[in-house]
């Protein structure tokens, strides 16, 4: 049986992990593996994006975070705004520098740049919308800032890990 399935298995969405389980996944070697398994974790708690309120502040902050890599990593900025993590990208801003990760905001915030007036939509579908106006643009600036993205200046998931240790109680 997977930590994970061993530490967050249960029918109870908003049950926390055990403390000395969720504490071994944090000081785990395989940062990667850990990261991964809290993410999961966190998305069924707010039943991967649609009930947020059941999430603490410091889970919305990692949840926003996961969001972006696996966008970026799966298909670039034109994916990640065009899917629903797109509801969340001013809020990632915030959530990537409270982590410290501001290289990381600062290409997220070109990104968002492409935008008219440097604004997300929060509506999917009018975002959708603004993407079909402005991608023919876009899309270059967003293959760069991809390439710029990929190469991990900051390493997110050491910075994650620091940030959930910093607020273990609310994990």
């Amino acid at each position: 049986m997977s930590i994970f399935k061993k530490l967050f298995d249960s029918d109870n969405k908003n049950q926390r992990g055990n403390k000395s389980d969720i504490d071994t996944l944090l000081i785990s070697p395989d940062t990667n593996n850990a990261i991964i398994e809290i993410d999961n974790y966190v998305c069924k708690l707010c039943s991967y994006g649609d009930t947020l309120e059941h999430l603490t502040e410091p889970q919305k902050n990692f949840y926003f975070n996961q969001n972006l890599e696996r966008e970026i990593n799966n298909g670039g900025f034109n994916q990640y705004f065009y899917n629903s993590s797109g509801d969340f990208a001013h809020d990632t801003i915030i959530s990537l520098k409270i982590i410290g990760a501001n290289k990381t905001a600062d290409i997220l915030q070109q990104a968002i740049d492409q935008f008219p007036n440097s604004t997300v939509p929060k509506d999917r579908a009018q975002r959708q919308e603004v993407l079909e106006q402005i991608e023919d643009n876009a899309n270059a600036v967003w293959e760069q800032l991809n390439q710029s993205f990929y190469k991990y200046e900051e390493n997110l998931n050491e910075l994650n890990i620091d940030y959930i240790k910093q607020n273990r109680s609310s994990f």
